[in-house]
């Protein structure tokens, strides 16, 4: 049996590096994509498993478009597509005083470069017929619990929310399941010493639906494997 074939974006460090190892060991073939291959061969010498390694800057079209030319002519397929690319630029900013600049660079890569991804992905899992689509979002995209801070970040992940609902839209029926999750406060690069929750419980829910049956929900926002409110 021909093993799934995953692709995982912002892979070579934290949450994204750690659902490559989880993938892995349930047998995915997994294309680990980073804008810095060195950092990401590093990461994969220790990785069981078989690990593929491409270089992806999510707010590049031509570097989506030269990985979708890869995985088309060597692999022919793509079952699984986790998108945790992110970046975290505007702490302590306001919504009244945040730049252009800011706002433009955390949209492209947290909002943009999810898109052009399904765009450029999702077509070939309807083509199979078999598609697992994991949009890692964040509880700040919460309208209900939204405040003035970080406000790049929170409008990057309330529309990467929206763009989750919107896709799940297109593949209906199709078996290609599309939903985003939240990780939770996570100890990493990113989330920081303080962080409570380990790599392996911020991985979880994303491993979880990566690897739904064919009856599981679509169109979702999960923490913990249980519904969210958006």
């Amino acid at each position: 049996m021909t093993p799934k074939l995953a692709i995982v974006t912002g892979a070579n460090r934290g949450i994204g590096l750690q659902i490559v190892k989880d993938l892995a060991r349930k047998g995915m073939r997994v294309v680990l994509t980073a804008r810095d291959t060195s950092k990401a061969k590093a990461a994969v010498a220790a990785i069981q498993g078989d690990v593929l390694i491409h270089q992806l800057d999510v707010a590049d079209a031509a570097s989506i478009a030269a990985l979708k030319r890869f995985v088309e002519r060597e692999l022919g397929r793509c079952d699984v597509l986790v998108k945790g690319a992110a970046i975290y630029i505007d702490e302590g900013r306001s919504i009244l005083t945040v730049d252009t600049d800011t706002l433009r660079k955390t949209v492209e890569t947290n909002t943009f470069g999810p898109l052009f991804m399904c765009q450029a992905f999702v077509p070939l899992m309807i083509r199979n017929g078999y598609g697992r689509v994991v949009n890692v979002s964040s509880e700040s995209g919460q309208l209900q619990h939204m405040g003035d801070s970080t406000p790049s970040y929170n409008l990057s992940k309330t529309a990467l929310n929206a763009i989750t609902v919107m896709v799940a839209g297109a593949t209906r029926g199709k078996n290609v399941l599309v939903n985003s999750m939240c990780p939770g406060w996570v100890h990493s690069d990113m989330g920081g010493p303080m962080a409570p929750r380990s790599l392996e419980e911020g991985a979880d829910t994303a491993i979880w639906l990566a690897t739904l049956p064919d009856d599981g929900p679509s169109g979702g926002f999960f923490r913990d494997r249980k519904p969210m409110d958006w």
